[in-house]
């Protein structure tokens, strides 16, 4: 295979593979790695670079991992860049604990359990054991994106995922330079020597780079464009300068890095974070699949039955009992300590940080550990175990505990006018998760009153969207009277709903003849039907229509329906009988179907057809009136 083709190729099964996920709800991190052992078959990153030149063996470590080093620097970016010091309210008692008396509680449970289920020595299990005490934003990010957590449970998870990476990464370097190399006990003044310079590297490095690059976006001494490429920059500049003064300090210094620009309050990062987010989801893809392709299945299957029961020991033994015991006290109840305790996949520094120092110790020819040659094999069977049981076992768990909802169907509303209040009490009605917000607090009042849960808060404020309960929520609908309001907020809420799953109600069919007219791909998907805007709606309310729930039978179609309200009824959403909200829009109609309950806004008086008369004569009698609001019509008047 030719080198340009296998360089294209690694990005494009990374992306294919994550699609692939998003399509089937599969963990994205499992199908990468697939992907990539799938991939070794045909082609072991480490040979092939051999091959190319001239059959030198080191030639693909010795690429390799400087990239994958810097990549992962980059994730680790990233990740600062999602930690606000504001969310340490709820959560950051239990993070601390679980950085720091659960990662300690981890790293002797899995040292001792790889000592007695593997057959090493204490050495070499205390350095396996500091690897696999690191999770990670790149397997929990997704886990969380797709498990949809309660707000503080996800918190919890980030800030550890995130914190623990540079904790674990450190304390191996710790036991493989001051344990390993030395062939003996550790000097713990030593040790603590090393731990200080270290700590004192990544986090001098970290807020000074903070400092500097805020002054100069604060001064404007950086354009728009060149923003997120300056950061990006600097991030890897100093990573690899911390990295030279104190060995995986790097980590330490990035991740400071971003939690400093995220937390500021001077000027927006938007730039640095939508670069930062496709950089991420490319590399996350592209070290999955080349670390994947150098795993030998065969070298899986030599660790055998001690392998397995390694991993069943860290999954059902040493998570839990660390989670609990670091946890107790803390503010988090038995159910949310529970899911914590079912969710630690370890993901690419683990894989990284294994390889790296399986390497170094092959280059170390007075080192004679037995099962070193075994350390990358077991930590890839950790991370293809951990992710593939906790992938799976995520999302039952969470809603067996009640901590997600089971269908994520539930949608924010921005706006709180009379009209909307009733479509909303509708859907609550329903069951359907559901949250007004509007600045107005007579309308947020009586939203209330109607027993809608509503806020009265300004969406534009990013505060008030970080403190949002967005529980089982996973569409925006922004309908106030003002167009570029809602755009606006459309434009604000694009990080947290997809773009599929956001809605915005146009005021008139045009706002502003030729130029003043809104662009369009400022808009959301435009809400139901041509024709159909805020001010025909707040008009047809006025005079008197109302919204009214219908459930669609054999006897009682959609066709009858119209015939009945006539062909100005407009048609809002349908709810079928699992629950599941499919809103109307212009780019992709409702065809109602029998079994579905459909939401509608119609004029009070019916339209005297034959196939109203029909449907009075014939199908509302023949449902008993004690079921009637299960299979006919109730109406709400405002």
């Amino acid at each position: 295979m030719d080198f340009l083709l296998y360089l294209a190729l690694v990005p494009a099964l990374g992306v294919t593979a994550q699609w692939l996920a998003w399509r089937t709800g599969a963990p994205s991190i499992l199908v990468l790695l697939l992907f990539g052992i799938l991939l070794g078959w045909f082609v072991q990153p480490d040979a092939f670079l051999a091959d190319l030149t001239d059959g030198n063996q080191a030639a693909g470590p010795n690429l390799l991992f400087p990239l994958v080093a810097l990549s992962v620097g980059v994730v680790m970016f990233e990740g600062g860049l999602t930690l606000k010091l504001g969310e340490l309210g709820e959560s950051g008692s239990s993070s601390l604990r679980l950085v720091t008396i659960g990662a300690l509680l981890s790293f002797i449970g899995n040292s001792v359990a790889a000592h007695l289920l593997l057959d090493w020595g204490w050495q070499l299990s205390a350095l396996l054991g500091a690897i696999l005490v690191v999770t990670g934003p790149t397997v929990i990010g997704p886990l969380l994106r797709q498990v949809r957590p309660s707000r503080r449970v996800a918190s919890t998870l980030k800030w550890e995922g995130i914190v623990i990476d540079p904790i674990g990464a450190v304390l191996a370097v710790l036991v493989y330079e001051e344990v390993l190399l030395q062939h003996s006990s550790p000097e713990w003044t030593s040790v603590i020597r090393s731990l200080t310079w270290t700590l004192s590297v990544g986090l001098i490095l970290g807020c000074v780079g903070g400092a500097v690059l805020t002054q100069a976006l604060r001064r404007f001494w950086v354009p728009d464009h060149l923003q997120g490429v300056a950061a990006l920059t600097l991030a890897l500049l100093l990573f690899a300068i911390s990295n030279e003064l104190a060995h995986e300090s790097g980590l330490i210094t990035v991740t400071v890095l971003g939690i400093w620009l995220t937390n500021q309050k001077h000027f927006d990062i938007e730039h640095i974070v939508e670069l930062k987010e496709n950089l991420r989801t490319l590399l996350i893809g592209c070290l999955f699949i080349v670390l994947g392709s150098r795993v030998n299945l065969a070298d899986i299957g030599a660790v055998g039955l001690p392998g397995l029961a390694l991993l069943a020991a860290l999954v059902l033994i040493v998570r839990p009992v660390s989670v609990y015991l670091s946890l107790l006290g803390s503010p988090l109840n038995y159910r949310e300590r529970t899911f914590i305790a079912g969710l630690a996949p370890r993901g690419i520094v683990a894989a990284a940080v294994s390889s790296v120092f399986a390497l170094g110790m092959e280059s170390h020819s007075d080192l004679d550990i037995p099962g070193s040659d075994q350390l990358a094999t077991v930590t890839f069977l950790v991370i293809i175990g951990t992710v593939s049981i906790y992938g799976i076992a995520a999302g039952p768990l969470a809603r067996f505990l009640k901590l997600a909802e089971e269908v994520s169907s539930g949608i924010l509303i921005v706006g709180a006018d009379p009209w909307v209040r009733e479509f909303a009490e509708e859907l609550s009605q329903a069951k359907v998760p559901l949250l007004l917000v509007d600045t107005n607090y007579n309308k947020v009042t009586q939203a209330r009153m109607a027993g809608i849960r509503a806020e009265c808060a300004n969406i534009l404020n990013e505060h008030v969207r970080d403190d949002l309960d967005l529980t089982g929520i996973s569409r925006f609908m922004a309908v106030t009277p003002n167009d570029e309001v809602n755009s606006l907020a459309l434009r604000e809420c694009r990080t947290r709903f997809d773009s599929s799953q956001q809605y915005q109600l146009t005021y008139k069919s045009k706002t502003m003849p030729g130029r003043r007219e809104l662009t369009k791909s400022l808009l959301g998907r435009e809400l139901f039907g041509e024709g159909v805007t805020y001010s025909r709606l707040r008009d047809m309310h006025d005079a008197g229509a109302m919204m009214k729930s219908t459930k669609l039978s054999a006897e009682f179609t959609y066709e009858d329906f119209t015939a009945k309200y006539g062909e100005q009824a407009i048609v809002m959403c349908s709810i079928d009988h699992e629950g599941v909200l499919k809103i109307n829009t212009i780019d992709d109609p409702l065809v109602p179907v029998p079994g579905q309950t459909i939401v509608a806004f119609v004029t009070v008086t019916p339209v005297p057809t034959q196939h109203a008369a029909r449907d009075n004569g014939n199908s509302e009698r023949s449902v008993p009136e004690s079921d009637a609001s299960h299979t006919g019509d109730k109406s709400h008047h405002v």
